[in-house]
């Protein structure tokens, strides 16, 4: 089974949260910080108001509280509008 987003929306692979500090300082689970980055994994087809503008392998930058957080095969995702990613890393 695969997951294929509709219309307008994405799904990202969120990257992994920092484990430790820059100076060495363990961050216990409780206090990490969603991570605000990921990579697109698959896109949905667009709507007649709005093409697609981002790409499978995209690397790219969302709000904090974007998308909706869901569990395939083990992995973690998000899936949210196009509109919700804020820039795309080159």
């Amino acid at each position: 089974m695969t997951i294929k987003p509709l219309a307008d929306r994405v799904l990202i692979k969120p990257a992994a949260a920092e484990t430790k500090t820059a100076s060495g300082i363990i961050i216990p689970d409780t206090a990490k910080e969603k991570p605000l980055q990921g990579t697109v994994v698959a896109v949905g087809q667009g709507t007649k108001d709005e093409t697609m503008v981002l790409k499978e392998g995209d690397q790219v930058l969302y709000g904090k509280y974007a998308g909706t957080e869901l569990e395939h095969e083990g992995e973690k995702y998000l899936i949210m509008r196009q509109s919700d990613v804020v820039a795309v890393l080159q």
